[in-house]
C-alpha cells in the first residue's frame, strides 16, 4: 500500500502532527507499505532536507494560507499512484488543494482535523471564526463532505468537532492514535541531561514540554507552581519548547513579578535524547491545557513512565484518569492549582505506583503500531467505523 501524506509544512517546530506522521510512516514501512508526503514548504527548507520520509514540496508560498499554483496539476499527475490521500489539518491549501484535485477521481482521501474544529476557537478568537465562517461553507466544508473518512483521535474530540459550525456533514471515524516510545538507555539520556542543564542536579523537576502557546496554559501553571512549590528548595519548573507566537516574554515578566525566575528554566526546543531525557528525569509532566486534540508529549511522557498532570480539555484525559496514569482538573488556575497540590500531597509509594501505571496506560492505548493498523484498517475499509 502506498500512502501520500498531506500537510502544511514538515518543519518540527509546527508541534504534533508532523512528528505523528514519521513516527507511523517508520512503522508502516516495516509492514511492506510506503509513505511520502505533499507540503506547501520550499524544496531547499532544511527540515525537508532532513526529513526521514520523501517530501515533495510544493512551495515556496507567500501566505499563511499556503496557496500553490502547483499542487493541484501534481495531485492529479500522480493521484493514481497511491491507495489513498490523508490530509493533516484545516485552514490550509494542504486540504482544499487535495479536495479540488482528488474529488472528481478514484483516489479516496481522509482528513485529521488535529483538534482544528474544537469550539474552543471559537470561544477564544472570535473575529478570526468570523473569517472562518466566511471560508467555510465553500471550503473545508465540502472538504470535510467529500472525504472518504475524518479521522479522529478520540470521542472528545469527535463530539466537539460538531459544535463549531451548524453546517456540518461528514463521515466520522474514531481511530486509535499514538507515538513511539523512547529510544536509547535512560540512565544515559538523563545523565546527558543534567550535564546539559546541570542546575537541576539534585532538584524535583517539574515539566511543560510543547509548543509555548496561549491555548496551552504556560501562564496558569506558573502562577500554580508559585503557590504550591515556590516555596520548595528543590523544585524547579522547566518549561521546554519552541515559541512561535513572541509569548515568552510574557511569561517571563509573569515569573519575574512572582519571584519564580530562578526557579524557571527555559530550554528551547528538545529533541531526541534530550527531549527524552527530561521526560525521564521529570517527576511529573503538567500541561493545564485549554484545548488539546490528543496531546503527543502526554503519550511520550507516559512511555517513559512519567505521570501526567492534565487539565479535562486535553482530549484523552478520560483515559488517563481511567488508568490512574495521572492527574486530571480544570483549565484555570484553581484546577491547575489543585493538580500541583493532589501531586505534592501524595505519598512516595503512590506516586511510584502512578508511574508503573502510566507505563501501562502508554503501551496499552498509545503505542504507535496501533495507530498504524488503525490506519490501514481504515483505509482498506476494514477499520472502525463510527
Amino acid at each position: 500500500m502506498r500512502i501520500l501524506r498531506s500537510i502544511r509544512s514538515v518543519n518540527p517546530a509546527g508541534g504534533g502532527p508532523i512528528e505523528g506522521i514519521k513516527q507511523v510512516a517508520k512503522v508502516l514501512e516495516t509492514g511492506g507499505h510506503g509513505t511520502e508526503i505533499v507540503s506547501l514548504d520550499s524544496p531547499d527548507d532544511p527540515w525537508v532536507l532532513d526529513c526521514p520520509v520523501k517530501v515533495h514540496a510544493m512551495g515556496p508560498v507567500r501566505s499563511g494560507y499556503g496557496y500553490s499554483s502547483r499542487l493541484v496539476p501534481w495531485l492529479r499527475e500522480h493521484c493514481a499512484n497511491y491507495d489513498a490521500v490523508i490530509v493533516s489539518g484545516l485552514w490550509q491549501y494542504s486540504g482544499f488543494g487535495v479536495w479540488r484535485a482528488l474529488r472528481k477521481t478514484e483516489t479516496p482521501y481522509f482528513v485529521f482535523p488535529h483538534g482544528m474544529l474544537d469550539p474552543w476557537f471559537k470561544r477564544a478568537y472570535p473575529l478570526k471564526h468570523l473569517k472562518k465562517w466566511a471560508y467555510w461553507p465553500w471550503g473545508d466544508y465540502r472538504v470535510l463532505r467529500d472525504a472518504r473518512g475524518v479521522l479522529f483521535t478520540s470521542e472528545e474530540e469527535r463530539r466537539a468537532a460538531r459544535e463549531s459550525f451548524w453546517l456540518y456533514r461528514c463521515n466520522e471515524i474514531v481511530v486509535n492514535y499514538g507515538v513511539a516510545g523512547p529510544d536509547g538507555d535512560a540512565d544515559s539520556q538523563r545523565q546527558a541531561v543534567l550535564d546539559q542543564f546541570p542546575e537541576l542536579r539534585g532538584t524535583r523537576v517539574f515539566l511543560f514540554l510543547g509548543r509555548i502557546h496561549e491555548k496551552k496554559g504556560c501562564d496558569l501553571l506558573i502562577r500554580a507552581f508559585a503557590k504550591t512549590a515556590g516555596n520548595i528548595d528543590s523544585a524547579r519548573l522547566v518549561i521546554a519548547g519552541p515559541d512561535q507566537a513572541g509569548w515568552t516574554k510574557d511569561l517571563r515578566a509573569l515569573a519575574e513579578g512572582l519571584n519564580l525566575s530562578r526557579k524557571l528554566l527555559w530550554t528551547g526546543m528538545l529533541s531526541g535524547d534530550s527531549k527524552w531525557g527530561m521526560l525521564r528525569l521529570a517527576e511529573a509532566f503538567v500541561l493545564p491545557s485549554h484545548q488539546e486534540n490528543f496531546g503527543i508529549a502526554v503519550a511520550e511522557a507516559l512511555a517513559c513512565g512519567t505521570p501526567v498532570l492534565i487539565s479535562n480539555k486535553v482530549n484523552i484525559w478520560r483515559e488517563i484518569g481511567q488508568d490512574q496514569a495521572g492527574l486530571v482538573d480544570d483549565d484555570d488556575e484553581r484546577g491547575t492549582t489543585r493538580l500541583l497540590e493532589k501531586w505534592l500531597g501524595m505519598t512516595p509509594e503512590a506516586r511510584a505506583a502512578m508511574r508503573g501505571d502510566a507505563r501501562r496506560c502508554f503501551e496499552s492505548r498509545f503505542e504507535v503500531t496501533r495507530a498504524a493498523a488503525a490506519m490501514v484498517g481504515v483505509i482498506r475499509g476494514t477499520g472502525p467505523q463510527s
